[in-house]
């Protein structure tokens, strides 16, 4: 009405609407209530931190951010002031197929989807992702420790030869210095190939690996490719590769290792749970299985890539880790490992 009043008179206005011209200049001399003025206040702190989340904090971390900072509010207050101002979380695209299984033999499953470790260096979970950029596919591989669910070990290529996930088994090895440490993956060919074998012989890392075509079986690293492309690669288009990857080792190393709360940690960073529960590994005790291990066919506890018992191979179709655009395997990987991976025949 007050808009308006320059073309209507307000008494016109109120008749129309159904409502007093006394109740109107009441309500327009009325000072904010206690409440309007307190949340006048809290909208700044609630811009603030999800500007520091590159806009991706929904109320939940929202809240959980004003809380850390001693600010006390309920979450579905917070969660009604970022409608009014027009603030929202981020959400999550469709997920899509990318790894091509390999022929060569893969490690048994000793996991059983059982993702939880009491303390560091217990079990990793591994992948590949693909980024696109307007000059080709960037192909990213992690290795993530499932205690804290930080990155402790990533890698870069344009290519998915199997340097791309030996490099960051390698990070993760020399940040961490694990033993006996079981890694988790899924059964494409650069983690099934002689030269992945061969490295986690040497580091005493135990390879593991699920069922083809279920996602859940690597559940874990699955949910943080969810992460990064809800929050950084659905929201970027990158011009270059190099763009891509300093994009990417920003949200890594900036953002979700230090600063990303993670509902499942109480709503704290990686880096920060780690802190608090004060865990120091020792590099020098062997990790435990998580969870109880089938029986394998030849009766060992524990198997290596190229040992001399294998899983029985599942023929079902479907995922069996992430998806490679189409013909990338064919072009970038098969070609590339024919001397590094072992394809065993009848």
């Amino acid at each position: 009405m007050s808009e308006n009043q320059a073309s209507y008179p307000i008494a016109t206005m109120c008749r129309l609407l159904g409502v007093s011209s006394s109740g109107y200049y009441a309500w327009s001399k009325r000072v904010p209530s206690r409440r309007a003025h307190a949340d006048a206040v809290l909208i700044p702190y609630i811009r603030a931190a999800h500007s520091a989340s590159y806009g991706t904090y929904g109320a939940p971390r929202v809240h959980a951010e004003l809380v850390a900072q001693g600010i006390r509010v309920s979450r579905k207050r917070i969660a009604r002031l970022m409608a009014a101002a027009g603030l929202a979380g981020v959400s999550r695209r469709k997920c899509m197929c990318t790894t091509v299984r390999g022929n060569a033999r893969q490690a048994p499953d000793l996991v059983e989807r059982q993702f939880t470790a009491d303390k560091p260096n217990l079990l990793w979970v591994a992948d590949i992702t693909y980024v696109p950029t307007a000059t080709g596919f960037l192909y990213l591989a992690v290795v993530l420790d499932a205690y804290s669910r930080r990155i402790v070990g990533w890698s870069m290529a344009s290519t998915l030869a199997t340097r791309l996930v030996l490099d960051a088994l390698d990070m993760a090895l020399a940040m961490r210095r694990p033993n006996g440490v079981i890694h988790h993956s899924d059964q494409g060919s650069q983690y099934t190939s002689i030269a992945f074998g061969q490295r986690c012989r040497d580091a005493r890392v135990r390879p593991s690996m699920g069922s083809v075509g279920d996602a859940y079986d690597n559940a874990m690293c699955e949910s943080f490719f969810a992460t990064i492309e809800c929050e950084l690669l659905d929201r970027r288009r990158f011009k270059s590769q190099a763009d891509a990857r300093m994009a990417i080792f920003e949200f890594i190393e900036g953002f979700y290792n230090r600063r990303r709360r993670h509902s499942a940690l109480g709503y704290l960073s990686p880096v920060a749970y780690e802190q608090r529960h004060a865990v120091d590994p020792d590099p020098h005790q062997p990790a435990s299985v998580l969870a109880a291990v089938k029986d394998k066919p030849c009766g060992r506890p524990e198997a290596v890539l190229d040992g001399g018992c294998a899983r029985r191979l599942v023929t079902s179709a479907g995922r069996d880790g992430r998806m490679a655009p189409p013909g990338a395997e064919q072009k970038n990987g098969v070609k590339e490992e024919d001397e590094m991976t072992s394809h065993y025949g009848a």
